[in-house]
């Protein structure tokens, strides 16, 4: 493969009507090529119902464990597992208290429950990622990412993963030797369940060069100069597009970066950006289709 592809995946469909209204315009105008939907969120169900009306877009499910807004948009689990919610019925607000809190049994049976509504409900799954990197097993649960590749092996679905390491990619905070270590573990790991995935992963709320900017212009620039690096092969980069409503101001602080990410999959500077430096803009259908 000597091609430079990239996904660009929306984040965080479901989660409420200013994210799937944005998420839903993409899709129509064909600015967008692949989302992934929050399953115990308020308006999954919306979500799901769109999907299942224009299966041509491809659409997946974002495995959710955490519930960061606790306040502002609460919600809880569907199998209500003692050891997946706080005293409240909520999940837990982050990754760590998820995984010192969590057992592996509970867990499982909640991702194979989120799946398994959305398919019985009609949605027609493409692909499978996780919301804030809660199964990656980086806080002390080491076996939950194979757990998590079996899954997927089952149910014939490719997983957001990073199998190659770049270090300009590392996570800020990450030790480098420890993320390379990730991406090799994570490669075997694709190879023994024969689960597709992407050999780049961005994360891009982690981005140095894409913090503090005070117009949408230089945020705009700056995606787009870091996502020309990428190299040859499939990288996949992830955002959470919603319309800047009080609706989304209420749930959290990075609604303008959220209302940001919308722009930029409507601004024709994006297309003109990627046509000029070559790279593809794909989807998992694509992904599935490269990696047979």
């Amino acid at each position: 493969m000597n091609k430079r592809y990239l996904i660009i995946n929306a984040d965080d469909c479901g989660l409420c009507d200013s994210a799937n209204e944005a998420i839903f315009d993409l899709f129509r105008t064909g600015n967008l090529k692949s989302s992934t939907v929050m399953i115990p969120c308020p308006k999954a169900m919306d979500a799901i119902a769109f999907s299942k009306e224009n299966p041509q877009y491809a659409m997946g499910v974002h495995l959710t464990m955490t519930n960061e807004w606790q306040e502002n948009w609460p919600w809880g689990s569907l199998t209500h597992g003692k050891t997946l919610e706080n005293e409240y019925g909520r999940m837990w607000p982050e990754n760590e208290d998820f995984e010192a809190h969590c057992t592996y049994k509970e867990s499982i049976a909640e991702v194979y429950a989120q799946i398994e509504k959305a398919e019985k409900a009609g949605m027609n799954i493409v692909q499978i990622d996780n919301h804030m990197g809660s199964l990656y097993g980086m806080n002390g649960k080491y076996l939950m990412l194979p757990k998590i590749f079996k899954v997927c092996r089952k149910k014939g679905y490719p997983f957001r993963m990073c199998t190659t390491p770049k270090d300009d990619f590392c996570p800020e905070g990450v030790p480098l030797n420890l993320y390379r270590f990730f991406c090799h573990f994570c490669k075997l790991l694709g190879k023994i369940y024969k689960v597709p995935t992407p050999d780049y992963l961005i994360l891009t709320d982690q981005v140095v060069s894409l913090k503090d900017k005070e117009t949408y212009e230089e945020f705009r620039d700056a995606f787009l100069e870091f996502h020309g690096m990428i190299p040859e092969g499939i990288t996949e980069t992830f955002i959470h597009p919603a319309l800047d409503t009080p609706e989304m101001r209420s749930i959290t602080g990075t609604w303008q970066r959220r209302y940001w990410e919308y722009l930029l999959m409507k601004d024709p500077v994006t297309y003109s950006f990627f046509e000029s430096e070559n790279i593809e803009l794909i989807s998992y259908r694509d992904l599935i289709r490269m990696k047979k």
